[in-house]
């Protein structure tokens, strides 16, 4: 359980601290005696579940750890919610109680604090659960967001105990809402390492984190790696000194790990293939984009196994969610992932996802691909690629870019043109704007038409 990952740790006379944010930090011995109160202050009350909308991950990380030693479902929110947005999440997902910083009355749903657990907790054992269940919503970058419900047992589980020398320190780059952001957790503390929490998610922000406090791991999305390169020289990467990099929540294109491997020669650079639903299914280290053909060749025994039908990768997972909130019945067989794949010679490659195709006059073109050729032109940051809707044709091809710093954005489009100019007349962009930021959910790049600037 997670309690018992921080348990282990806090025993080490040397224990790092579990969590350095810019409010302070954490050790391992105060989250493990706050969380066993929060356990016992759940337990008193009888709670079997409840939402989580704590500012601070410190605070998250305690509440997280106190649910899984109680028994009890916690579901973290994601984090800049208003009141009413607090709310309508705890409504529709059945919660009658939600463990925020004010403690105050969200709706139908009754306000508890940190401070009230762990007061009202007390040394009586803990009543034994067979199972000690966690919410963990999907991001909603392509649909509705869901609730899938996980175990405990399963996602510590799931992590090999790393071999990471001491020291180790993970830039915590994910919410703790995210499925990533779980993962990352329970690994670093499986690992006895350190989370580091940046003041915020902008690249200045981030690098001062590295910097300050000396991290050596970081994982995060390739919308987020773009972002923080683009602020990098190779001197200023050097200085960084990471040790590990991992990508993961979308594909990775070719050309950002060539970049990567450029600017940080002496790191590790991996990619993951993960989903809120089925877990964790493989990680890459070969430098290549895309899986490798041999995941298809997992046998009955295996945990996690990986299927194409009609050009959309199916998983099917024994280490994955039990279910959907209110729906235990439907976490078993063959699941669609909406990830499009190419087979090539011994490569399966990421092309978009089903609900991203964009249909020009009947010709489907997809926005990886083309993204990743849009972001090799210099002077692009990031880049969307998404469908826009036109009488003659039902849709054109649309792109929005970020120039990067010290780009003139006048000549982009241009440039932008003359790259695609030898694709398919279906797949050129029709339309480019040049704007000062993208969407982005959970550092997931969101890909539909963009506000008009001002």
């Amino acid at each position: 359980m997670l309690l018992e990952l921080v348990r282990e740790a806090a025993g080490q006379t040397t224990a790092p601290p579990a969590l350095i944010s810019p409010a302070g930090a954490l050790s391992y011995r105060e989250c493990l005696l706050r969380g066993e109160a929060v356990a016992h202050g759940l337990a008193r009350l009888g709670a079997a579940r409840f939402g989580c909308a704590l500012a601070a991950p410190a605070d998250t990380l305690v509440a997280l750890a106190g649910s899984a030693a109680a028994g009890c479902e916690a579901c973290p929110y994601p984090p800049g919610l208003d009141e009413a947005g607090l709310a309508a999440t705890a409504a529709r997902l059945g919660h009658d109680r939600v463990l925020a910083d004010q403690g105050r009355p969200l709706g139908g749903a009754r306000g508890m604090t940190l401070g009230d657990l762990e007061r009202d907790g007390s040394d009586r054992p803990l009543p034994r659960r067979d199972r000690a269940p966690v919410l963990i919503l999907t991001t909603g970058t392509t649909g509705e967001q869901k609730g899938a419900r996980h175990d405990w047992s399963r996602l510590v589980r799931a992590v090999r105990r790393p071999d990471e020398r001491p020291g180790t320190r993970w830039l915590l780059a994910y919410n703790l809402n995210q499925f990533a952001g779980v993962q990352m957790l329970v690994h670093a503390l499986a690992g006895r390492a350190t989370l580091v929490v940046p003041a915020s998610r902008r690249a200045d922000d981030v690098i001062e984190a590295i910097r300050a406090h000396a991290v050596t791991h970081v994982s995060a999305t390739p919308t987020f790696w773009r972002l923080l390169i683009g602020r990098l020289d190779s001197r200023g990467a050097a200085e960084l000194g990471l040790a590990q990099i991992t990508l993961g929540g979308e594909a990775t294109p070719q050309g950002l790990l060539d970049r990567l491997r450029d600017l940080f020669p002496h790191a590790r650079v991996s990619h993951v293939y993960a989903g809120t639903e089925f877990g964790s299914v493989v990680a890459v280290h070969d430098g290549r984009s895309g899986l490798p053909l041999s995941v298809l060749d997992r046998d009955a025994s295996a945990d996690v196994r990986l299927r194409v039908r009609g050009g959309e990768l199916q998983v099917r997972s024994d280490a994955g969610m039990l279910g959907y909130h209110a729906h235990e019945d439907d976490a078993g067989g063959w699941r669609a992932t909406g990830d499009l794949v190419e087979q090539g010679a011994d490569r399966l490659h990421f092309v978009g996802r089903t609900s991203e195709i964009i249909n020009v006059g009947g010709a489907k073109v997809h926005a990886l691909p083309l993204e990743e050729l849009v972001c090799s032109v210099e002077g692009v940051e990031l880049a969307a690629v998404y469908g826009r809707p036109n009488p003659i044709t039902g849709q054109i091809v649309a792109v929005d870019v970020v120039a990067a710093p010290g780009t003139d954005a006048d000549e982009l489009p241009g440039r932008i043109h003359e790259a695609c100019r030898r694709l398919p007349a279906a797949g050129r962009p029709r339309r480019i704007r040049v704007v000062p930021a993208l969407e982005t959910r959970g550092g997931k790049l969101l890909r539909h038409e963009a506000p008009a600037s001002g």
